[in-house]
C-alpha cells in the first residue's frame, strides 16, 4: 500500500472513516473482553513530542503496545531536532528505522515537511492548526451514542482554535452542519478555512449557537503556547462559557463534548461537565480505540478479522 499520512481531518475519504470506525468498534470490543490482538507484532511506533501530552501520549504507546508493537517516546528538548537538526533530515532518519511516527507539535508546516521527507506514514498528534485524532475520537462518540452524525447539528462554543478547524472539516466529510460561535478578536482565522461555507453558520451569540443542535462542544480559553494572553482572553470569553442555560437551548437529547483537559466555572460549568449530557469521559477512552483502528490501517491496510 502506497504512504498514506494522517495530517488533517480531510486526509481521508468518508468510505475511509467508515472502515475505521467499523475496525474500532472491533477493537474496542476485544479490548473490553480482554483479547489479545496483535497484528502490529514487531512493529515500532516513534513518538515525537514537541507539547506537552496526556491522553495524545497514553492513548498511542498503550494503543501501540496492545496491538503487539513496541512505541518510543522522542522529546524535542532531548533529540536532535532540539538542537537544530533540519526537520527534513529527522525525516529521512526517523523514518529508516521504524514503521510508523507520530509527532505531536506546534506549527502544520514542521509536519507537513516531516511527513514529506518520511518513508513511513505520519500521525498528526496536535498541531496549532489541527487536532485531528481528537476529532475522530469525537465523532466516533458521538456515533456511539447517537448513531449517524449525518444531517445533525453540532455546536463550537470557544475559542477559534485548532479543535474548530479539524471539526470544520470534519464536517464536510461527514455530512453534518456546524454552527460556530467565538469571541470577537479571537475569530476564524480565513487562512485555516478550507471547506466551503455551507457546512457552518456563525453566530454573534453563543447561545443562539447551541439552539437545536445535537451536540455542544468547547475547548479551553487558552491553548499551550497562549498562557501569555490568560487574563485578556478571560476577560474577552466572558459569556461564552457552555452551562445548564446553553445546553437547554439545544435538543433534549443533545451531548455535550470536550477534547480535555477542562477548567470548571472558566469554559464549562460543572453542572454540564459532570452532569448526565456529558460524554467527555467516553471521548478520552475513545482516543485509545480510533487511534489502534488508525495504526492498523496506516502501517498494514485494511484486514478483515
Amino acid at each position: 500500500m502506497a504512504i498514506k499520512h494522517y495530517l488533517q481531518v480531510s486526509d481521508l475519504t468518508l468510505d475511509e472513516y467508515d472502515y475505521l470506525m467499523q475496525r474500532a468498534r472491533i477493537i474496542k470490543e476485544r479490548f473490553k473482553k480482554y483479547e489479545p490482538y496483535h497484528p502490529l507484532l514487531d512493529r515500532t511506533l516513534v513518538m515525537v513530542f514537541e507539547k506537552n501530552s496526556t491522553r495524545t501520549r497514553l492513548s498511542f504507546e498503550a494503543g501501540m503496545h496492545q496491538l503487539g508493537g513496541a512505541a518510543i517516546y522522542l522529546n524535542t528538548r532531548d533529540s536532535q531536532l532540539g538542537r537544530g537538526e533540519p526537520v527534513e533530515d529527522a525525516g529521512q532518519v526517523m523514518s529508516r528505522m521504524c514503521d510508523i511516527i507520530m509527532i505531536r507539535t506546534f506549527e502544520q508546516e514542521m509536519i507537513e515537511k516531516f511527513a514529506a521527507n518520511s518513508r513511513v506514514p505520519v500521525i498528526n498528534g496536535l498541531t496549532n492548526q489541527h487536532h485531528p485524532c481528537q476529532v475522530f475520537a469525537d465523532v466516533f462518540t458521538f456515533i456511539e451514542h447517537r448513531g449517524s452524525i449525518a444531517g445533525k447539528k453540532v455546536a463550537w462554543i470557544g475559542d477559534a482554535n485548532n479543535m474548530l478547524y479539524s471539526w470544520m472539516q470534519a464536517a464536510k466529510v461527514f455530512g453534518f452542519h456546524l454552527h460556530i460561535s467565538t469571541p470577537k478578536g479571537y475569530d476564524i482565522d480565513p487562512a485555516c478555512v478550507t471547506v466551503e461555507p455551507e457546512h457552518f453558520t456563525v453566530f454573534e451569540n453563543p447561545s443562539d449557537a447551541c439552539v437545536g443542535v445535537d451536540a455542544v462542544n468547547t475547548d479551553v480559553w487558552t491553548s499551550m503556547g497562549y498562557e501569555a494572553e490568560n487574563q485578556a482572553r478571560l476577560k474577552a470569553f466572558d459569556g461564552w462559557i457552555v452551562d445548564e442555560a446553553k445546553m437547554a437551548r439545544a435538543n433534549p437529547e443533545a451531548i455535550f463534548m470536550h477534547c480535555l483537559p477542562a477548567h470548571r466555572g472558566e469554559e464549562v460549568s460543572a453542572g454540564v461537565i459532570d452532569g448526565p449530557q456529558s460524554v467527555v469521559w467516553d471521548e478520552a477512552e475513545n482516543r485509545l480505540h480510533v487511534q489502534k483502528a488508525l495504526l492498523e490501517y496506516l502501517v498494514i491496510g485494511k484486514v478483515d478479522n
